[in-house]
């Protein structure tokens, strides 16, 4: 297996850093500190960084199509919409306003624009996690149920599988996609063996599978058919996800957090909750934007 190595390249410090997501019109990164209740974006050409509070946990932020430097956030009960010019934030719809104990967590959107993300229960200790779509009209429709912690909606480049982690149980599933994003023949894709929790993951261009895992010290990569092919190991425990990025979409952008730390283990991994990058052999898919189901 090919050895990478991965350069802290933002000390930032985030208690749960999460949701990479690459911004190409900006050559930028932008990610999210769930408990830190913030959102990060680091400029890629000129180093220089930007920092957002946000009013509650923001699990994920997706860029929104045809509006400059806009996104869908994702907290708790519900969508909004961040707008990283005025570091506003308008909520857009309501989501398991009947659950006060859950939040939003992991989310991405497809190629053909659609937002797919997950719920879960904040306190990580009730399966009342929930994986949504967004359809064409707005409607936030439910997909699979029954999870405690949801992570790491991410798709084949044919569109035809949909991958999704259990992360308490330590699997990543997959799913048949329909035509018109219905969901089937869930299976297991990935059993995870070793330390670590299944936590975000991203597919690259061959459609090969790359896995963070929280607790297991490194991000691992698997083929179509859900075989372990590379592992890349961090200089801390909790990587959380990754995104492709740079002009050759081949510099991934890793997150990871000090979430759950002792004082004495934060000593020892002093990068803990930084953002990291390294080279990876092939090009990841392009960032989509949401460009269904959300008004212009």
């Amino acid at each position: 297996m090919n050895i990478r190595i991965p350069v802290c390249v933002w000390p930032v410090g985030a208690e749960l850093g999460e949701g990479p997501v690459w911004r190409a019109e900006e050559n930028a990164v932008y990610f999210v500190d769930i408990k830190g209740r913030h959102i990060h974006r680091l400029s890629v050409d000129s180093g220089e960084t930007q920092t957002w509070d946000a009013p509650d946990q923001p699990g994920f932020v997706v860029p929104l199509a045809d509006r400059d430097r806009a996104f869908i956030c994702g907290m708790p009960g519900g969508l909004y919409r961040f707008d990283a010019g005025s570091g506003q934030f308008i909520r857009l719809t309501a989501v398991e306003s009947h659950l006060p104990g859950n939040r939003l967590n992991d989310g991405f959107v497809d190629a053909t624009g659609h937002l797919w993300f997950g719920s879960m229960d904040d306190a990580e200790q009730q399966p009342t996690g929930t994986l949504y779509r967004v359809s064409d009209s707005g409607d936030v429709l439910a997909q699979d149920d029954g999870y405690v912690i949801t992570n790491g909606p991410a798709m084949s480049p044919d569109r035809r599988t949909l991958y999704h982690n259990d992360t308490m149980q330590r699997v990543v599933y997959a799913f048949d996609v329909s035509e018109d994003g219905a969901l089937s023949n869930r299976r297991t894709f990935a059993t995870i063996s070793g330390d670590g929790h299944p936590d975000g993951m991203a597919v690259d261009s061959d459609g090969f599978v790359w896995v963070a895992l929280f607790g297991g010290w490194r991000i691992e990569r698997y083929s179509p058919a859900g075989e372990l092919v590379e592992q890349v190991p961090f200089p801390c425990a909790n990587v959380t996800k990754l995104a492709f990025g740079g002009s050759d979409l081949q510099t991934v952008y890793a997150s990871t957090a000090w979430k759950g730390l002792s004082p004495a283990e934060r000593q020892r991994q002093p990068q803990a909750g930084g953002l990291f990058s390294f080279r990876a052999p092939v090009p990841g898919q392009p960032q989509a934007q949401c460009s269904r189901g959300f008004s212009q």
